[in-house]
Order: structure tokens, then sequence, then C-alpha cells
């Protein structure tokens, strides 16, 4: 089987990054995908946050 490149921005900075975390981060928000920079703004000491897993460039 071959491999395909995917590419998907930062939902915050707009940034494309080969890993990016679905999260939620706000009271009532949606899920949105975030690059690890932006991962860690929105997780430290936020009572809000909720992860939902990890969305990777190199998909089988």
């Amino acid at each position: 089987m071959s491999r395909t490149d995917r590419i998907k921005p930062c939902e915050r900075c707009s940034k494309t990054a080969p890993i990016l975390y679905r999260v939620k981060h706000e009271v009532g928000g949606k899920w949105i995908f975030v690059c690890p920079e932006c991962w860690t703004a929105v997780s430290e000491n936020n009572p809000f946050y909720a992860y939902g897993g990890t969305w990777k460039s190199r998909k089988k």
C-alpha cells in the first residue's frame, strides 16, 4: 500500500503541521484541530479543555 501526505491547517494560527490535535477549549465549544504550539496554549490551566485525538498528515 502507498502512503498519502495530507495537508490541514491549524484552526487557531492557520499554520500547517504534520500532527494536529483535536480539542475543545471553550465552554460549549466545537471540536477544532490545533498545532502543537497552539495546543499548549489552549490546554494549560483550562477547565474546558478536552482532548479528542490526533490527526497525522501521513496516512497508511
